[in-house]
């Protein structure tokens, strides 16, 4: 379902009652080299928080492991919760110093986790709180279910996941309400469209990570270029701009530590591509 030209939605509605400008801040680079540890620059990152709410950007996503716990720290220390951001995290998948990220769906660690992240944040309520990656040594449903009780509990208010299958989706959509989901997906890398398709049917939104990752890559910079001149726009801000027309129910979140390119990533929300551009962009997908 290719978003309508010509009304294009600005707003997304997460979970039916949470409405955030569709071009959101993602906060993983918030934190040290290979997303260990403190940022080189404290002060910047903080700044780039701030800066991302003065210019619109009302839904931030974060996670428990960016750091581990940097990410979230703070994002709690700038925002203080306020009523005018949306904030996103995320639970179960480890980062380890060594580098490699371990999938950790143990109910019981979950249930750890979501206090460590309600404590970092500075809130007594999530708006939203994602299962990272299913665990292959754990039982998804059980994972699941920790989230519906953390739900029931109040702790979150809306359940999200991440890095699932369409089977995955609809098992736990039988457990409890499923307000997003976050796959990997870019103008080049649609191996998820399935899934996409499976959040418009169910009105469930769509949060695609690495949404800038082949942005540079052969058979894509060209067209992105191609199509960047005509606009005035750079090859980034039109691979955004697909995301947004490419379907109603996408919301990117591209990362930064940077101000200066936090402020171009949100003006490609501004960048209107016609049915030609749309043409161009879709074929990149066919192209080997």
């Amino acid at each position: 379902m290719t978003a309508d030209l010509n009304n294009k939605p600005d707003t997304l509605d997460i979970g039916g009652d949470l409405t955030v400008n569709r071009l959101g801040f993602g906060a993983m680079w918030l934190t040290g080299p290979d997303i260990i540890g403190p940022p080189e620059d404290e002060q910047e990152a903080r700044t780039v928080i701030r800066r991302a709410v003065d210019i619109g950007v009302d839904f931030i996503d974060t996670a428990d492991s960016y750091g581990p716990g940097v990410s979230e720290r703070l994002i709690g220390e700038e925002l203080i919760p306020t009523d005018d951001v949306v904030v996103a995290s995320k639970a179960g998948l480890i980062r380890h110093r060594d580098g490699e990220w371990r999938p950790h769906g143990d109910p019981d660690f979950l249930h750890n986790q979501v206090l460590c992240s309600l404590d970092r944040l500075r809130t007594d309520r999530i708006d939203l709180y994602q299962f990272h990656r299913p665990d292959d040594e754990a039982d998804f449903e059980e994972s699941v279910h920790a989230f519906a009780e953390m739900k029931d509990a109040g702790q979150i208010k809306h359940v999200g996941l991440s890095n699932v299958t369409v089977e995955q989706l609809d098992t736990a959509t039988d457990i409890v309400d499923i307000a997003t989901v976050q796959n990997r997906y870019n103008v080049a890398n649609r191996s998820d469209e399935d899934v996409l398709r499976a959040c418009e049917n169910n009105d469930i939104g769509f949060i695609p990570w690495g949404p800038m990752y082949t942005v540079d890559n052969e058979g894509v910079a060209g067209v992105l270029e191609e199509v960047g001149d005509s606009h005035g726009g750079t090859p980034r801000q039109v691979a955004l701009a697909w995301l947004l027309h490419h379907s109603e129910v996408m919301l990117p979140i591209p990362g930064t530590s940077s101000v200066d390119h936090l402020e171009s990533n949100v003006a490609a929300a501004q960048l209107e591509l016609t049915e030609e551009d749309m043409t161009k962009l879709d074929r990149i997908d066919a192209q080997p």
